[in-house]
């Protein structure tokens, strides 16, 4: 992610941000120019409007143009339900779950994938469901999960101290709202990039979709994950089923890139994997080129595991990439630079 500043005083401000601590200002997220936006103090002047869930609701920061029909920004735009909230709780955890699908819609954006809300006038399009189990515990429980374009994630998830058990009981390195969404609408583009236009070359690295995804599911959480999953899959989950191959290994794509997309606008310098290695300067790396991404992302990786353990906090990245692994992430590479959109800005 770009460093951001505040457009009155120049001073740094952060993408979560709606006034500016230098100057006190109020600000907004501009998808299109992807910059903060100083916001005037009357709502009907100036060149932007505040998302209406910014507005009302204060769980969102993004903009809109003054003169736009548009009342929504173009995240929540992409919200198709939200949990009752008249319920306080409610409001907190879907404010953490549109802050995460924020940062998800601007790291598509960068990489020319920006989603369009699914309707009947555009039904290839995306919409999130965001619901909460229902009270009667003899009802089904809402499962996250990804359908025909809908995301639906259970609200539970923004609760911190539940994820943590849902991670812990799953076995999980790594269970975060941001992760989450990021692999379903990896289910997404699967539908967009995949089906249709290349399923020979997915099957050959992937493995056939087309085998019981229920079945395989459920093998995966009766019997476990395979034996030495780790050898050609990101995480044991992956090792379930291709479709789950191919998210986590999407969703980790993001990751890298988002984080990737940090160290260059910091101005990153740092020594590679090895002791006798240069310098590598992030701001040299070529985004066009996966070879130069991959080379630059282990030596990353590990100096965001050492900060986390510099202040006593698990690694944030706790996952080895392996060749195959390797093999999958250029794969998703090149089906979104043969996308033909503009590839990953950095300005």
């Amino acid at each position: 992610m770009k460093n951001f500043y505040c457009s009155n005083c120049d001073s740094r401000v952060f993408f979560t941000n709606t006034v500016c601590l230098s100057c006190g200002n109020s600000i907004g997220f501009d998808l299109e120019s992807s910059e903060m936006v100083a916001l005037p103090s009357e709502p009907e002047s100036g060149d932007f409007k505040r998302c209406h869930n910014y507005a009302e609701f204060h769980t969102c920061n993004w903009v809109v143009k003054a003169d736009s029909q548009q009342t929504y920004c173009d995240s929540c735009s992409l919200t198709d339900i939200i949990p009752d909230l008249t319920l306080p709780e409610n409001h907190v955890t879907w404010a953490k779950i549109e802050e995460a699908k924020r940062r998800l819609v601007y790291n598509l954006e960068r990489l020319g994938l920006r989603p369009q809300p699914r309707s009947e006038s555009n039904p290839d399009g995306l919409l999130f469901r965001f619901l909460a189990d229902p009270d009667d515990p003899k009802e089904e429980p809402i499962l996250t999960g990804h359908a025909a374009g809908i995301v639906t994630l259970n609200v539970a998830e923004a609760n911190d101290s539940e994820r943590e058990r849902r991670r812990t009981a799953l076995g999980e390195p790594y269970r975060t709202l941001v992760g989450h969404l990021r692999h379903e609408v990896g289910h997404f583009y699967w539908d967009q990039l995949v089906q249709g236009h290349c399923e020979d070359a997915f099957r050959e690295l992937f493995g056939d979709e087309t085998q019981d995804y229920g079945e395989a599911l459920k093998k995966h959480y009766k019997d476990g994950p395979k034996a030495n999953w780790s050898k050609s899959h990101i995480s044991s989950y992956a090792a379930a089923h291709p479709w789950e191959d191919w998210a986590e290994t999407w969703a980790h794509y993001l990751h890298m890139m988002d984080s990737i997309g940090t160290a260059i606008h910091s101005s990153v310098k740092i020594n590679r994997t090895r002791k006798n290695d240069p310098v590598f300067n992030y701001e040299e790396i070529d985004l066009n080129s996966f070879e130069s991404i991959i080379e630059a992302w282990p030596a990353l990786a590990c100096l965001i595991n050492s900060f986390n353990r510099s202040l006593g906090m698990p690694d944030a990245y706790p996952f080895i990439t392996a060749t195959p692994v390797i093999e999958k992430l250029k794969f998703i590479h090149d089906l979104i630079d043969e996308r033909g959109s503009p590839w990953y800005r950095v300005k």
